[in-house]
């Protein structure tokens, strides 16, 4: 049974040691979550933390194309059906919209 100290009594060398080390421990475990090991080791081998981030950014720059086309497609699509809908000023700006990008999708570039 560990005795607490009230306040205004001084603390004993065992209670001392006891908090020390649920100290220590608590910054093991929080260290361990924050994996510092696996940081450190990569920044002992440059060229796997220049591969990862390679990889990465090359996987990043892929979703995004990815992710604009869908986007673009879809914007589009709705161009395209609200200029079916025949609204008398914005029908006319929609057509005109759809018309320069269907323009610009047929023209080769090389």
């Amino acid at each position: 049974m560990v005795h607490e100290p009230k306040k205004g009594e001084p603390a004993t060398d065992e209670e001392k040691l006891n908090r020390i080390y649920k100290l220590a421990v608590s910054m093991a475990d929080q260290m361990e979550k924050s994996r510092i090991a696996d940081y450190t080791q990569l920044l002992h081998k440059p060229w796997r933390l220049i591969w990862l981030n390679l990889l990465s950014g090359t996987a990043r720059g892929v979703g995004i194309a990815i992710g604009f086309t869908f986007f673009a497609a879809t914007i589009i699509y709705v161009l395209q059906v609200l200029g079916a809908l025949n609204l008398p000023i914005i029908g006319d700006y929609i057509a005109d919209i759809v018309r320069i990008v269907q323009r610009q999708l047929e023209l080769s570039t090389y």
